[in-house]
């Protein structure tokens, strides 16, 4: 994968698209800016998907599953058997987030990026790069061709919703251990201490967490990632599941597909993908702010503002699909309601600062 080479590929906003729906809204029979960032992601998807009629009504949500050799330094409260379990939970439809997912007529296409063993059940895509990565204390996760194959895959993934009629994909994630990961990398590009960026993930002990910090600390002195190098990071102290997803952004970028951010592992996916190719960036939807507590602090450096805050930290792509139910909301409104002078009233004219 050559960096200069996916940038070429990438396209910019369509900015008359956007500016198409902007007056479209300001016609629609409510109070001029009344549904606040409901307009706002609007306009983003009618710039990304080129075309002022904006459909969103066909999503898809892809969790990326991948296991973590860190989860040996006891920094987890469940083993990594359960990755495979919910795994296959989500491809015969029943975990969390196919539960949510039917409600917004999204399906659910989970992919085995590095499941730590073989699954072969239907409804999962095999794109395993490695049997999970190594454990980072005592090295590198993955080299940087793995990290990089985990990319495309990502890419790969988006070229195929694509074709199969998507029109909005929300990313998601599944892997005992990926807090510990995510924390890694998040301290190591925001230039935080690992204290500050790491939290309970599923519910660690006060030990727990304590150990968890510990393995974050030895993993980034072990290994010494390069803030400057986002793919060295990636894989020194990252996961296959969080390379996965930086693919689905950048992809959502050269397939003009909007790409939803769930919530802590997932931002920290798009902001290496924005830092590897910083046009994706507007191809990227925020969904809520994690519980985590790094998960205000990634979006805030991705310099989005979430659509809802109510302190879910659940993963699998749940936070992006509550945040999609609102953005299909927006779309009716957007496409279907009445214009002020369909029903003959005079429409609202700015008037001062809103």
């Amino acid at each position: 994968m050559e960096l200069d080479e996916l940038r070429r590929r990438v396209h910019v906003p369509c900015r008359q698209s956007m500016e198409e729906a902007k007056r479209r809204w300001s016609k629609i029979a409510i109070p001029l800016g009344s549904l606040g960032k409901l307009e706002d992601v609007v306009i983003r998807i009618a710039g990304i998907q080129r075309n002022a009629n904006i459909a969103i009504a066909k999503p898809v949500v892809c969790p990326m599953c991948a296991d973590n050799g860190i989860v040996a330094q006891g920094v987890t409260q469940t083993g990594s058997k359960v990755t495979g379990i919910v795994a296959e939970s989500m491809a015969k439809k029943e975990s969390s987030v196919c539960i949510m997912a039917r409600g917004i007529g999204a399906d659910v296409v989970p992919v085995d990026i590095g499941i730590d063993h073989e699954i072969s059940v239907p409804g999962l895509v095999n794109k395993k790069i490695m049997q999970g990565t190594h454990d980072m204390t005592k090295g590198p996760a993955m080299s940087r061709q793995e990290a990089v194959s985990a990319i495309c895959a990502g890419i790969e993934m988006t070229e195929e919703f694509k074709k199969q009629g998507y029109n909005i994909v929300i990313t998601g994630e599944m892997g005992i251990g990926n807090t510990t990961t995510s924390s890694a990398v998040a301290a190591v590009l925001l230039s935080k201490e690992v204290k500050e960026v790491t939290g309970r993930g599923a519910g660690l002990s006060d030990e727990g967490l304590e150990r968890k910090i510990a393995a974050i600390q030895t993993a980034i002195e072990r290994n010494c990632p390069n803030p400057s190098d986002a793919i060295d990071v990636l894989s020194k102290v990252g996961g296959l599941d969080i390379a996965g997803m930086t693919g689905l952004y950048i992809g959502g970028a050269i397939y003009d597909l909007p790409v939803v951010i769930d919530g802590f592992i997932s931002s920290v996916s798009a902001l290496i993908a924005k830092l590897l190719v910083p046009e994706s960036y507007f191809y990227m939807l925020p969904s809520h702010v994690s519980a985590e507590p790094a998960g205000k602090m990634m979006l805030e450096q991705l310099n989005l503002e979430p659509l809802i805050m109510c302190g879910m930290r659940l993963g699998e792509g749940t936070g992006g699909v509550a945040a999609v139910s609102l953005m299909q909301m927006g779309a009716a409104v957007y496409s279907s309601m009445n214009k002020f002078e369909d029903i003959n009233i005079e429409p609202y004219v700015p008037q001062g600062e809103s």
